[in-house]
């Protein structure tokens, strides 16, 4: 459990957790103490735990792939606090969200205005939240390169948006992805920038570098 952000507004702490080391962010509004979970990987007891002295106000999901949403439905249970997620991306949920998402969406919390970014790739209805310049970018960018895909369809529409939607970002943005350290938009943005200055197979997809692939 780190501390990765914090200014005057905001607090951002990340939770590493469960079998695939993923990432659980807990965001508060410093003067309010609204918090926002992002993601519920597993260990709900220690989220919960974390939440203590904020009040909670959502669940916020960037996609529903199982090391996302371990954790979600004690999480619902015992938060009572609604889940926002994208309006397609609920086939592994037990009961649809409170909240149905969609791009450009806002979601405030407290003094702080998430916007909502729709980013297709790694699943066809990924999401990333973007508030001031901070970026919790789910598994759509991570240091390095974008998220898995599964086809060269997919490889093509991550490409599409992380250039399309993150790239126009600020450079200074940090990224928090679901696995793994945060990093910053101008070191993702010169290192695409390599990559795409490079041939490359038609069929390109699954984990993909910046740099080496």
């Amino acid at each position: 459990m780190t501390i990765v952000a914090e200014d005057d507004a905001i607090q951002i702490e990340k939770l590493e957790l469960g079998p695939f080391g993923t990432n659980a962010y807990i965001v508060t509004c410093r003067e309010m103490r609204d918090s926002a979970l992002i993601d519920a990987p597993a260990e709900a007891n220690i989220i919960i735990d974390k939440l203590k002295n904020t009040t909670p106000k959502y669940i916020l999901l960037t996609h529903n792939h199982m090391d996302h949403i371990g954790a979600l439905a004690q999480l619902r249970a015992e938060l009572k606090v609604p889940l926002a997620a994208h309006g397609s991306d609920t086939g592994n949920l037990t009961s649809p969200p409170e909240i149905l998402l969609s791009d450009g969406d806002t979601v405030w919390l407290g003094r702080l205005k998430f916007t909502v970014l729709h980013t297709p790739g790694h699943t066809p209805d990924s999401l990333c939240f973007r508030t001031g310049r901070y970026l919790i970018s789910g598994d759509t960018i991570f240091p390095g390169g974008p998220g898995k895909t599964s086809s060269p369809d997919d490889f093509k529409q991550i490409i599409k948006s992380v250039t399309g939607k993150i790239f126009v970002l600020p450079d200074d943005t940090q990224i928090y992805p679901g696995h793994g350290d945060s990093t910053v938009l101008k070191r993702e943005k010169d290192e695409f920038a390599v990559f795409a200055a490079r041939p490359h197979d038609p069929h390109l997809c699954g984990d993909v570098l910046w740099l080496s692939t």
